[in-house]
């Protein structure tokens, strides 16, 4: 271990129980380093301007990347920004929590070449905090104000996306969102080390000066009825993401101490926002001075994992039942967690919680990756007589997220499901079975990165826009 890592690892295991988030940050420090001009020009400059940009190719909004490291190379920041927000409702967002890794720069040239890749998502942040200092970031507007109204479910970043592309048309656009705060998992499923709130506040301000409506503390299908909604507006989109915590079948799961991530993540973040949470402050949902146990090898595990070591955690470690190798979360995010003094116990899995009322230990056996499945990866078997024990005071499932019941919570049978309980949608038009109704993001294709979200609210902003078009065109002609 390097003397960086032991840094960490003293400074984690120091940590009173109180700090405040600015010094969290100050003592573990970032994903991305702090940039000046001379660090972002020499970085964007490294770029080699590919005949094939496969950047660009592995980014889910397509950005035009080589085009805007040019002109941070050249030091024209303005264009580059303009040209980066073309196609990112949210590059501030995504430049922060975009696993770049294997997105853009794990498909960069220079990176495939062995030169280490270009830092595209440290110049993407960059850039576009210096657009918000300067001023340059403004809210939309529309050439001419249009009379439909579209009320979108879910005030996350398929709905925000929407909202804002929406808005650009014309349209007066209604978000409808469970929670007090506008933002979904980036306010609460996401920590503050990794994407400030105070960015995502900004985001959704910006949003509201642009004409954006926030109805909040809104529970479609509770106080207000889907039905209800659908009579309101013009259109609906479904943008809630998907929140359902997937469990775990082990003796002791209900034992006290054993939680979903989401809320360890949002006790939290919630604290982090100042809100009043009994949960933690009692130490119930706070990791000091505990032995912390996270379960999962995604994203999410690894947010857990770290929140845990920045709470002072006596000790953290992540058990999973694969290798480092098949993670499905960020490999950068693994050696983050790593160096700040996170235990990885690979090829593992829970076999039982132990305690007497609250949990006190894990049990868990050891695996072998067989063969593969049907999709590619390799079966986890559990291999005899592997069994092993470690301390726990607080185990976290961080297992991943199904979508909740939407026909029965909207009161709405004849909505189409998939199997999987994802709103089924035309791949074409994004609309479901209900006329009118579009869906996006999370709900559609299940647990995905921010970025996808943000562009599937783009294209069902596109496609609510034709099929009003289509339907004043159908009604001008009837009228004729």
């Amino acid at each position: 271990m390097t003397n960086k890592m032991l840094k960490f690892v003293d400074l984690a295991r120091a940590m009173p129980e109180k700090r405040s988030v600015d010094t969290r940050r100050a003592d573990f420090g970032e994903i991305y380093e702090e940039y000046d001009p001379i660090a972002a020009k020499a970085q964007a400059s490294r770029c080699s301007q590919c005949g094939v940009p496969f950047c660009q190719v592995h980014c889910p909004l397509h950005n035009n990347i080589p085009d805007w490291l040019m002109l941070t190379a050249e030091g024209r920041l303005r264009e580059a920004y303009e040209m980066s927000q073309a196609t990112n409702n949210f590059p501030e967002i995504c430049g922060r929590i975009c696993p770049q890794d294997r997105l853009c720069e794990g498909n960069c040239v220079i990176e495939q070449a062995g030169h280490g890749t270009v830092t595209i998502g440290s110049v993407e942040k960059y850039i576009t905090d210096t657009a918000w200092e300067e001023g340059w970031v403004e809210p939309v507007k529309p050439p001419q104000e249009r009379p439909q109204s579209i009320g979108i479910i879910g005030a996350g970043p398929a709905g925000m996306a929407a909202a804002e592309e929406l808005r650009r048309k014309g349209y007066q656009a209604h978000v409808y969102d469970r929670y007090d705060r506008v933002g979904g998992l980036m306010i609460y499923g996401i920590p503050n080390f990794k994407l400030e709130k105070e960015v995502v506040e900004k985001r959704s301000d910006l949003l509201t000066r642009g004409g954006v409506q926030f109805h909040l503390n809104s529970d479609v299908g509770g106080a207000l009825g889907f039905a209800e909604l659908r009579e309101r507006h013009d259109a609906v989109l479904i943008a809630t993401g998907v929140y359902k915590a997937r469990d775990i079948k082990v003796p002791g799961v209900g034992l006290d101490n054993v939680f979903a991530a989401m809320d360890f993540l949002t006790a939290s973040n919630r604290k982090g926002l100042g809100d009043a949470v009994p949960a933690f402050d009692d130490g119930t949902l706070n990791a000091a001075g505990k032995a912390v146990v996270v379960i999962g090898g995604g994203d999410t595990a690894m947010d857990c994992v770290r929140t845990a070591v920045r709470q002072g955690a006596k000790s953290v470690r992540c058990l999973y039942r694969r290798d480092r190798k098949n993670m499905p979360g960020s490999q950068r995010e693994v050696a983050n967690a790593e160096e700040e003094g996170v235990e990885f116990v690979w090829l593992s899995a829970p076999e039982a919680f132990l305690g007497d009322g609250k949990v006190e230990a894990v049990r868990a056996q050891r695996v072998h990756l067989g063969m593969p499945d049907a999709t590619g990866r390799q079966m986890p078997q559990i291999l005899e007589n592997s069994s092993f024990t470690m301390e726990a005071d607080m185990v976290i499932k961080a297992l991943g997220f199904d979508p909740e019941d939407l026909p029965q919570l909207f009161d709405t049978p004849g909505l189409d499901v998939t199997r999987w309980g994802t709103v089924k949608t035309d791949f074409a038009t994004m609309m479901t079975n209900l006329d009118g109704v579009f869906a996006a993001g999370d709900i559609v294709r299940g647990a995905s990165l921010v970025v996808w979200a943000v562009r599937d609210g783009r294209d069902a902003a596109e496609q609510i826009h034709r099929h009003l078009q289509a339907k004043a065109d159908s009604a001008a002609v009837a009228a004729e």
